[in-house]
């Protein structure tokens, strides 16, 4: 008994959560989405941490990641 004032509540909550709609900061998110304008400055200082397709896996690794 009493849990319909608790449920109730949490109704309008949840109902309200549901519905709500933040304004969006479109600039900020593009900002955020754009990418790293220097990706080619910092890729050109750190080598070892890009990504290229033709990097190979010495065997002695290839085998403990299989495990």
């Amino acid at each position: 008994m009493g849990r319909g004032r608790q449920k109730a509540k949490h109704t309008k909550v949840a109902r309200e959560l549901k519905y709500f709609s933040p304004d969006t900061n479109y600039g900020a998110l593009e900002r955020e989405l754009g990418g790293n304008p220097r990706l080619e400055e910092d890729l050109d200082k750190w080598p070892e941490y890009s990504a290229d397709d033709d990097d190979e896996v010495p065997e002695d690794q290839n085998e403990t990641r299989s495990a």
